[in-house]
């Protein structure tokens, strides 16, 4: 089968390395937008080919992922699918019902979350809803996660987007320590460093947040101390009043489409 991708942007390409890893992969047909990215992936991987258009990638594919910007999607009602295709759509916030008046007349659609660990086959993609040939596929690119209804599946999609503020994060403490005289570069290795590290013990499927939490607090001192600060500035509420907004915002897009 070959399957097309239009939008070629950072997930696109880590898919794309994930099914061509194990020089197995089926036939990919990459839209032509962001050229460089898309010729790069052709160059890599004999099994990948740039059409010469958008409307190519959707008349030639029996399966299309789109990995388009939300803002963007208009931009598939130009294009004619073909009927019998199946379409996956990893576009934040674009609901099934959405995704049916873009890409009509197809109708077997889902909605899929994939993670850059789906580059090296250790994705964990929630996928709604759970269709063939969405779930083989996605199968080959790690564990998928059968997902109830659109509601839930806009939690993992709220979820996904701490990504951001993460990073922020780790930046935030970096550049307290070079505000107070710690070479810049060096205060970013140590940071990134730490981090990365303690990012391997999440590895285990069944990992307790709360439980390594604990592992990393000794009584009375500055682990505790800080989490204890961060509660007190309401941090916590912040997160959880932040998540709760950006569901809201997801569910206010879809209901505006029913």
């Amino acid at each position: 089968m070959v399957f097309g991708v239009i939008g070629v942007g950072s997930i696109a390409s880590a898919m794309v390395r994930g099914w061509c890893r194990d020089d197995q992969a089926q036939q990919v047909l990459l839209s032509p937008r962001n050229p460089q990215v898309a010729a790069s992936l052709a160059a890599a991987y004999p099994s990948v080919h740039v059409a010469e258009s958008n409307e190519a990638v959707a008349g030639e594919s029996p399966l299309v992922l789109l990995c388009l910007r939300p803002a963007d999607a208009g931009l598939l009602r130009k294009l004619s699918f073909r009927k019998d295709a199946s379409v996956i759509s990893v576009m934040a916030g674009i609901s099934i019902r959405e995704l049916g008046e873009l890409v009509g007349p197809v109708a077997n659609i889902a909605r899929a979350i994939p993670l850059p660990p789906v580059a090296v086959g250790r994705g964990v993609t929630p996928l709604y809803p759970m269709i063939e040939p969405a779930r083989s596929l996605f199968e080959r690119l790690g564990t998928v996660v059968e997902v109830a209804d659109e509601s839930s599946f806009n939690l993992f999609s709220a979820s996904s987007g701490t990504v951001a503020a993460y990073f922020a994060y780790l930046a935030q403490i970096s550049d307290w320590m070079a505000a107070h005289g710690i070479d810049a570069r060096a205060a970013r290795q140590y940071v990134a460093t730490l981090f990365g590290e303690l990012a391997g013990s999440l590895q285990d499927e069944d990992a307790d947040f709360e439980r390594m939490a604990k592992e990393h607090t000794t009584p009375g001192g500055i682990n505790e101390r800080f989490r204890q600060i961060l509660t007190e500035q309401g941090v916590w509420d912040a997160v959880e009043g932040g998540l709760e907004q950006i569901r809201e915002r997801l569910e206010a897009r879809a209901a505006r489409q029913s």
